[in-house]
């Protein structure tokens, strides 16, 4: 099939690549310049594991494409993924979507014939109604000015245009994103109710988007993945619910482990035995630094604020104490650090390792390694920053801290060292050695992740989050 990936961060780059290697041929589309020309010559302007070699194999091939033309893009294919950002508005819990608006706008301006767009991007419930209403009227508006025009032609095919808005939302792990697309656990999509895509004519057009799509991940359905066909408003609301239970489960395990500290129990321990419960299970029970990145804490605060405007708020008030715990990890680990100094972090040096908010990805967004390092730093302490792969977004975003280019550069002389990401290379640092470079032998463990008794035998002490 030919078809276009709208939007070329994170999410889209990553489609694209996908459907390429799926054997479709891809155009995609973003309105940034640069970020068009890197991924054109085979760059990926961000940290993500096996996307470079997939990238540069189908740019070299002739398969995958890019532009900054929606002209072309709307010439060129008639079936469109859309996968641009949502982030929080400024001042508000709720999502910004005028991205998706600009999007659906500018493609609807444009198309001619029976187009299908699928949203994959994380959006209020109710925005894909909201965009088919808005494709429709813009087809309509285009067909009645061409008439008026006089020109015939034109009127007669945007009559006979129609754009099917169909939601089909993203599950990514950054760092596992390429397997997460070409090896879903399941696929959903959310299908406008019958009637409500019509054409430049007002007239009903005949839905789509269930064969285009199944078409489109043929090979991933054919081993039998699990594939979900709803209404477009339990699609969206998949998504935000996934995330809003991952959130939870995650801040469960940390509130927990306030409760261990006070009692002197071991929350590691702890999640070991609830875990083994296949009604609970083990994964995302990891106490520690809490959660980050460009997802969860954005997604459950407009989650809250979509469920405020339906009249629904009451349902989730739990997710602002979710959101609170979250943060207040934080806010301890920095109290530990500060303990640790006798109360004052003046003229003290302490390194943060990890900056990432996650290992294997470049992402620091909302990360809370480097918050940490951030209120650290506030506090007065001398703070040196190493992390293997977001060196250089941490630094646009805390450009005052110290970052050193490797672990043990980062070490020597420090007097307290926070692991903040669990990266492997944190992980297998050798106590015995990283002793010989400090100044002070104290660590603090943000993610429950070193061997700890391997640590303390090389004369570390050593303090961990939850294990009182």
């Amino acid at each position: 099939m030919r078809l276009t990936v709208i939007g070329t961060g994170y999410l889209g780059a990553t489609h694209a690549a996908a459907m390429a290697e799926l054997g479709h041929e891809v155009l995609g589309v973003d309105v940034d310049p640069d970020k068009i020309e890197a991924l054109s010559a085979g760059r990926v302007p961000f940290f993500e594991p096996g996307l470079p070699e997939l990238l540069k194999k189908h740019v070299d091939s002739g398969r995958l494409r890019f532009t900054t033309d929606y002209d072309e893009a709307a010439a060129f294919a008639t079936v469109h993924f859309v996968g641009v950002g949502t982030p929080q508005v400024k001042g508000s819990y709720a999502a910004d979507v005028r991205y998706v608006d600009a999007a659906i706008t500018e493609l609807s301006r444009r198309a001619v014939g029976k187009h299908v767009v699928f949203g994959k991007s994380t959006v209020p419930v109710g925005t894909a109604s909201r965009l088919q209403q808005l494709a429709s009227l813009t087809v309509s508006e285009r067909a009645r000015q061409a008439r008026e025009a006089g020109d015939t032609q034109a009127a007669d095919a945007l009559e006979n245009t129609s754009i099917e808005v169909a939601w089909n939302p993203e599950f990514l792990r950054e760092g596992l994103a390429v397997k997460d697309t070409l090896e879903p656990d399941r696929v959903v999509l959310g299908l406008q109710k019958p009637g409500a895509v019509c054409d430049g004519a007002g007239r009903e057009a005949e839905p789509a988007a269930e064969a285009i799509l199944r078409e489109c991940f043929a090979p991933i359905l054919a081993r039998e993945t699990p594939i979900i066909v709803t209404d477009t408003a339990t699609a969206e609301l998949v998504k935000v619910s996934a995330n809003a239970f991952l959130a939870t489960k995650i801040s469960f395990i940390n509130a927990v482990s306030e409760i261990c500290e006070a009692a002197g129990a071991d929350v590691t321990t702890l999640a070991d035995a609830i875990g083994a419960d296949a009604r609970i299970g083990r994964r995302f029970l990891n106490a520690g630094l809490g959660f980050g990145g460009g997802c969860l804490p954005k997604d459950i605060r407009a989650f809250m604020a979509r469920a405020g405007e339906l009249g629904a708020d009451q349902a989730l008030t739990f997710l602002r104490e979710v959101d609170a715990i979250n943060m207040r990890r934080r806010e301890k680990a920095v109290d530990l650090v500060k303990e640790s100094f006798g109360g004052s972090l003046l003229g003290h040096t302490v390194t943060v390792l990890g900056a990432a908010f996650k290992p294997n990805s470049d992402d620091v967004r909302d990360s809370p390694a480097l918050s940490i390092a951030g209120s650290l730093s506030l506090a007065g302490a001398a703070v040196v920053v190493h992390d293997p792969q977001a060196m250089e977004t941490a630094k646009r975003v805390f450009p005052t801290l110290d970052y050193a280019p490797s672990i043990d550069e980062a070490l020597a002389g420090t007097e307290m060292v926070v692991v903040a990401t669990e990266w492997q290379q944190f992980r297998d640092i050798d106590p015995v050695h990283a002793k010989s470079l400090v100044k002070r032998a104290a660590v603090l463990d943000g993610r429950n992740c070193l061997p700890t008794a391997a640590w303390q035998d090389a004369g570390w002490e050593v303090t961990s989050l939850g294990r009182g």
